[in-house]
């Protein structure tokens, strides 16, 4: 949509004594133009009066919780918002606790209330809490139940997006990877097999989600049914599942579908409120959801501010101006919002998603998002042009800013010592012996559950070079023995094999990069060596398969290898071990790896991510809260080569 139209200059006298002087006789009056649609937009050159009063509406304030979240049209007015009877609009901002150390929830929480928000959102990732079947964790970092309530103490609603799809740009959309082991699975749909699995996480989700609402003193004011089913739209009888899955488990708050503003319709299920996810204030964003919905108000449930990156592409930023444009317009023509994101925090470990637009692309570890607060929780243009623009709305004054969490540079790292992946294997758990190659989600281990993330280690003994041809996913290093012999990849699927005089070990090592999280490709997110390698057309066999999880029982079992002094320069996959010796008092950093190829860092054996030299990311976020005062262990799984310093810097460099 075009300019909001301006008031003219050109005024009668009357005119102009109600634009100036009846804002200050009627609190919550404002001067006001109807645009061609019908929305309602503020004379921005005017000082905005003081509109919204909302200090009795808090979930510390607000007692009586008969009345909740609920839509009204009346003749005469727009629709809107009430809760506890009294009218409301959401100012929403997104902080997904499991992107955030626990540590540093509460900074951020009072950051989006120091803002001027009012509500909080966040996903819940269903891979992260039942990372096995029947094996739930909501504990540390993620504990629901204690970040919602720190939410309500700190003065903020929340409206939670449970899924059991998030999207989200994690890993499969936070879909569980074990539910890849069916062959027929057909994930998000009422395949049977996918709803007996959804049925016994919401028995665990929901039961916790329950207390937390809004009826039952809590601060959770509606719960959004799936995400952005329009664009997927593969069963018409199963956002009705979801529907049904949330209501006989005990959800009583106000439900709402999330779309873009293109498949509204496709995600729209019947006694559900459609909310809509854009990037700016265009006319046409609203026309399918007013003829959905034309007597209930409107709710933007993403307001992209940003975007997330991935490897090898540009770093994706958003203009504060054209952000606090559009949230002016959201204000001023009564639309509730929600800001996606208000904090992206990282994808710490193996969380990351991945696109697929014609080829694989993981989303880097920083999940940044160019959002009103940076990575590491540091305030940004965006964030004092909404803190001003919402101050001047909301009659209440806003609390004070909260401190910055502070910054340091420590000493350069070199690290001491290196264990070649080769001398690692026989330390690790014992491998999987199997006639063909088994992708990763059906090695036998984990309790039947097989693995989710990190890498897989196939090999075999071959007595002839040829032509070599596997299906991998995502990326593989091809070795004999220990030499390196090239890449695949899901787009490069041969490699030549030379003439060899004896039969060699040959070893592929494949790395899941991060599953698909939109689109219908998830359905094909199986990672490893998927189907039979073959050297001129003979199919291989007689493989053994190492697992590498990487996880904290991984490192421990690698403290009985034998470790030793780095040379100057190595080829190929190893561990490095190193000190990074901080102060007393642990500050937040960022690692730099400049000179270093592929792989992950693993800080006091937590995992904050994959680096890489191909870009836009340059640094790791390294939280102090996860550091121990003085020495800190930390160790990388460098894939290809030998860098020598590992940095740090107080600042990005994303």
């Amino acid at each position: 949509m075009g300019t909001p139209r301006r008031f003219s200059w050109c005024l009668s006298w009357k005119r102009i004594l109600c634009i100036f002087f009846v804002p200050l006789i009627l609190p919550g009056f404002a001067p006001r133009v109807k645009d061609k649609v019908g929305l309602i937009y503020t004379n921005a050159q005017l000082q905005p009066a003081r509109m919204f009063n909302w200090s009795h509406l808090t979930p510390l304030t607000l007692k009586d919780r008969s009345v909740g979240l609920e839509t009204e049209s009346r003749v005469g007015s727009k629709p809107y918002f009430t809760l506890g009877g009294h009218k409301f609009l959401i100012f929403g901002g997104s902080i997904h606790y499991f992107r955030v150390p626990r540590e540093y929830w509460r900074d951020r929480l009072l950051k989006l209330k120091a803002c001027g928000f009012n509500t909080l959102t966040t996903y819940v990732p269903w891979n992260l809490h039942e990372p096995e079947r029947g094996k739930f964790d909501f504990s540390g970092n993620l504990d629901l139940e204690a970040f919602v309530l720190m939410a309500a103490e700190i003065g903020l609603w929340v409206i939670l997006r449970p899924g059991p799809y998030i999207c989200s740009e994690i890993d499969l959309g936070g879909l569980p990877s074990w539910l890849l082991q069916d062959p027929k699975m057909i994930l998000r749909t009422t395949y049977k097999g996918f709803v007996e699995a959804v049925d016994k996480y919401f028995d665990h989700l929901i039961s916790r989600v329950v207390p937390l609402q809004y009826h039952r003193g809590g601060p959770i004011i509606a719960v959004q049914v799936e995400n952005e089913y329009g664009s997927f739209a593969k069963d018409k009888d199963y956002m009705p599942y979801v529907q049904k899955a949330l209501l006989e488990r005990g959800i009583v708050e106000l439900l709402v579908t999330s779309d873009d503003t293109e498949n509204v319709l496709k995600g729209h299920i019947k006694g559900v409120l459609a909310t809509i996810n854009v990037n700016t204030f265009e006319k046409s964003a609203f026309e399918q959801l007013s003829l959905l919905q034309s007597n209930k108000p409107i709710m933007i449930m993403e307001f992209w501010v940003g975007w997330f990156d991935t490897w090898g592409g540009e770093h994706m930023v958003g203009n504060p101006e054209d952000v606090e444009e559009t949230v002016s317009k959201f204000i001023t023509s009564e639309i509730s919002f929600n800001v996606y994101m208000f904090h992206g925090g990282t994808n710490f470990g193996f969380m990351n998603g991945a696109t697929y637009f014609g080829r694989h692309r993981a989303v880097v570890t920083s999940y940044d998002y160019d959002a009103v607060l940076t990575e590491a929780g540091d305030y940004t243009e965006k964030y004092f042009k909404l803190r001003r623009l919402f101050g001047s709305v909301l009659v209440m004054p806003l609390p004070a800013l909260p401190k910055l969490i502070p910054k340091a540079k420590y000493p350069s790292v070199k690290p001491s010592l290196y264990l070649p992946l080769w001398d690692a294997l026989q330390y690790l758990n014992e491998p999987v012996i199997s006639n063909t190659p088994v992708n990763m989600e059906n090695l036998p281990i984990n309790s039947g559950n097989g693995q989710s993330y990190g890498f897989v280690l196939y090999e075999t003994s071959i007595c002839s070079g040829g032509s070599l041809h596997a299906n991998v996913q995502d990326t593989a290093q091809v070795f004999l023995n220990e030499i390196s012999l090239g890449l695949l990849d899901d787009h490069t699927k041969e490699l030549n094999i030379p003439k060899i005089k004896e039969c060699r070990l040959l070893r592929i090592l494949v790395e899941n990069q991060g599953r698909v999280n939109f689109s219908w490709k998830i359905q094909d997110q199986r990672k490893g060596l998927t189907g039979s390698v073959t050297i001129n057309n003979v199919p291989l066999n007689g493989f053994v398969i190492y697992s590498l999880e990487m996880t904290m029982s991984f490192f421990e079992r690698l403290r009985f290898a034998t470790w030793r002094p780095v040379p100057k320069s190595y080829l190929g996959p190893a561990f490095y071990l190193g000190t990074l010796k901080v102060d007393s008092s642990p500050k937040d950093t960022f690692l730099s790896l400049l000179t270093w190829n592929s792989g992950f860092a693993f800080i006091n054996g937590c995992n904050l991510g994959r680096y890489s030299i191909i870009g836009p990311q340059e640094t790791l976020y390294l939280p102090g809260a996860w550091l121990h005062p003085e020495d800190n262990e930390i160790i990388l799984f460098e894939k290809r080569k030998s860098g020598s310093y590992i940095q740090t810097t107080n600042e990005p460099m994303l």
